[in-house]
């Protein structure tokens, strides 16, 4: 199992935390769908975002491009466990040092032990998440949490007994930090960002993710708690209105490939979501989109590209909030090389979500590789909203870094991550 240093940057301003992240070499990368997006969740129509105002981060790292993850402590003294950021859930938990004999995962990955810290407290109910390629079991605890520069949050987490799928076995993380909404978090447990925030440790319900995939480059990005790092984007922000609070949904008002397929046509759901590595829409318009990029179908519903075409391809653009966001095939196209054998494949999947009235799209880490996304829950006054803009080229930051951060909130916190 991969772990991550934390550690402080001495060039940046007073309170705020930047903290390495690694990044897996995409050719170890793998495309499945850790989340059962075809069952989806009942939920609510409305969620109730939690009020609150202050900026903190978190370290991550990357395990086949298609988990972004980074280090958090559990217990005191802090027991260091490896978690997955994930937008698409709202539990965190990590193995436990009690778990099943049977569950061959958890062999594989660092456990929590109760026993060994002074601030545990026993809960014992127990919990099960469903995710597309398995299932976690165990029991509900609770201790105290240390992510990026903040510590003594007492948060309530399951200790996992049982881990269900060998995806868990081969999983670079440990465990999983839902970033989701309230409703969708297992028991009723309160989401970690919330508890940060209720605790006075977190002055805003925001986040940010700025997603490095170039293989090339050490720096594997940054998740900041609290805001986000301008030295990473251009501006300005474009911000839309979260649809329904409990998975990241907007509204997504058309998309174009090239200039002459036209798709979401009469507007469709769109998920912003670190779980999932590719952009997933419609089986028909998928079909399309592949038909006019040349995609070749492979097995499992990839598509492969031929590399020599890269340079030609359209670009596929997606309206939200009255804006284009450009990808271009560098952008869409998940590049391989191993040795002196280089594979493409499409950076978009097929998947039919079963949540009339409108079709549903969900843009991970394909999409959220080229925008810097914010996350910011609102609170009493505001409602949810997701802003974005183009991440800033690499390289292209680093003489800006300075004046950017003279931006930023003394309280703020920011997570760097790097390629392993």
């Amino acid at each position: 199992t991969s772990r991550l240093s934390l550690g402080l940057a001495n060039t940046e301003p007073e309170g705020q935390t930047l903290i390495p992240l690694r990044q897996v070499h995409p050719g170890r990368r793998t495309l499945n769908l850790l989340r059962g997006w075809g069952k989806p969740a009942e939920l609510p129509k409305l969620g109730a975002p939690s009020p609150g105002d202050k900026p903190a981060s978190v370290p991550l790292s990357k395990f086949l491009d298609a988990q972004y993850f980074g280090e958090i402590g559990l217990g005191t003294p802090p027991q260091n466990f490896t978690v997955a950021f994930d937008t698409g859930s709202s539990n965190l938990w990590v193995p436990s040092r009690r778990c099943h004999f049977f569950s061959v995962p958890c062999w594989f990955h660092h456990r929590f032990n109760p026993n060994a810290s002074s601030s545990f407290k026993p809960n014992g109910t127990k919990f099960a998440i469903q995710y597309g390629t398995g299932r976690v079991d165990g029991i509900l605890s609770e201790d105290k949490l240390t992510i990026g520069g903040i510590k003594g949050a007492s948060v309530i987490f399951g200790e996992a007994l049982w881990e269900s799928s060998l995806v868990f076995t081969v999983s670079r993380p440990d465990g999983i930090l839902g970033l989701g909404f309230p409703i969708l978090s297992v028991e009723g447990v309160r989401p970690p960002l919330d508890v940060l925030v209720e605790q006075g440790l977190l002055d805003k319900p925001v986040f940010s993710f700025y997603l490095n995939r170039d293989p090339e480059v050490a720096d594997g990005g940054e998740l900041v708690l609290g805001g986000s790092d301008p030295a990473h984007y251009i501006p300005p922000l474009t911000f839309v209105p979260v649809t329904v609070p409990a998975y990241w949904q907007i509204h997504m008002e058309r998309v174009k490939v090239g200039s002459r397929l036209t798709l979401c046509a009469q507007g469709c759901a769109a998920i912003l979501d670190t779980g999932t590595p590719v952009i997933v829409g419609p089986t028909e318009e998928i079909r399309a989109l592949h038909a006019a990029i040349g995609g070749i179908p492979l097995l499992a519903g990839e598509y492969i590209i031929r590399c020599s075409e890269i340079p030609k391809l359209p670009a596929v653009s997606l309206l939200i909030g009255g804006v284009w966001f450009n990808l271009t095939a560098q952008d869409y196209v998940i590049q391989f090389a191993q040795g002196d054998v280089r594979l493409c494949l499409s950076g978009f999947r097929a998947l039919d979500i079963a949540s009339p009235p409108v079709p549903v799209w969900i843009l991970g880490d394909v999409f959220l590789g080229a925008y810097v996304t914010v996350f910011d829950r609102g609170d009493m006054k505001s409602g949810a909203r997701v802003g974005l803009a183009r991440a800033r080229p690499r390289g292209a930051d680093l003489g800006r870094r300075e004046t950017a951060q003279a931006q930023y909130r003394g309280d703020a916190h920011v997570m760097r991550m790097r390629s392993g």
